[in-house]
């Protein structure tokens, strides 16, 4: 989940260092950024002020916060805790989303940390070419999250029976042996017979036909959201699939097909979410549900790698 640069500020052991009361906690790289835009917020330690720190030709949007609540043991803790790993979350995207409302800006992970000022700005500095190109790809453009999950409680029609033409010879010839055969039992074997297998037949045809529709179910969902994937992919600059989500974070019964990310122009969003509406209602995406958030930071398109590569 937290991902320092060089210089973070815990100790080898884990804890937080003793030589200095705060850390520096940093939002985010951007370049032209109105210090004003940043009054106010809250960031990660109410009281402290969110300010700009310059190295380079860039500005880093910072903040001093407790040395002792931001070490690795305790950062381990807090995050561990889904509320409160959701309020740093959001702490964290409205400074960046703020200074991005201003200024080309590059988000920097959840909890990046440094023992001081100093030693933010020179790790900075190291990266500033890097930042600089990675701007200038993200510049202009936003982020569009799109999900597609398997609609719960839609069944695929019903199978109609088969009527074929009829049988082979050799599959009659084999049907007439095996009836041949059964009828020198005696009638109260036959009987029996009849009475133990045909429940365990019934049984294994229903188990083979759930286990068939539920096949059927999945190869036509992971079909759609291919296919969203393709449609959405047309119109955006850049998609990266992301990892799937459980349904221990999507919700009992709620399957994920697609978790993906789009970097979209600056102008698009009405054709992107004109598209997803378009496939909500086309034949063949009865069994999936679109889920569509946005616009946001392009924190999925920062990392420096290829943007169409999956996560």
């Amino acid at each position: 989940m937290t991902r320092p640069l060089p210089g973070a500020v815990v100790t080898p052991g884990g804890h937080p260092a003793t030589t200095t009361a705060t850390a520096t906690y940093v939002f985010a790289v951007c370049h032209g950024c109105d210090p004003a835009v940043l009054t106010g917020l809250a960031g990660q330690a109410a009281g402290a002020p969110v300010r700009l720190l310059r190295f380079g030709s860039l500005e880093a949007v910072v903040q001093d916060v407790p040395a002792e609540m931001f070490g690795e043991e305790a950062l381990r803790e807090r995050l561990a805790n889904r509320a409160e790993l959701e309020h740093c979350a959001r702490a964290h995207h409205a400074v960046v989303a703020a200074a991005a409302g201003r200024a080309p800006t590059l988000p920097l992970p959840l909890a990046t940390l440094y023992l001081s000022d100093e030693r933010a700005r020179a790790a900075l500095y190291e990266d500033e070419n890097r930042f600089r190109s990675v701007m200038g790809r993200i510049a202009g453009r936003v982020e569009w999250g799109v999900k597609v999950y398997a609609a719960p409680g839609r069944p695929p029609p019903t199978r109609p029976e088969r009527t074929g033409p009829p049988a082979p010879a050799a599959a009659t010839a084999t049907a007439q042996t095996t009836t041949t055969l059964t009828a020198t039992a005696p009638p109260e074997t036959t009987t029996a017979a009849r009475t133990n297998t045909r429940p365990g037949h019934a049984y294994l045809d229903r188990a083979r036909g759930a286990r068939r529709a539920r096949e059927e179910r999945q190869e036509a969902g992971l079909n759609a959201a291919a296919s969203v994937d393709r449609a959405l992919r047309d119109i955006a600059v850049a998609g990266r699939r992301l990892r799937s989500h459980d349904t221990g974070v999507t919700g009992a019964g709620r399957v994920q097909l697609l978790n993906a990310a789009y970097l979209v122009e600056k102008g698009r969003e009405a054709d992107l979410i004109g598209a997803v509406e378009l496939l909500r209602t086309s034949p063949g995406y009865e069994r999936v549900e679109l889920e569509v958030t946005g616009p946001w930071v392009p924190y999925s398109f920062v990392d420096g790698g290829d943007l169409d590569a999956d996560q």
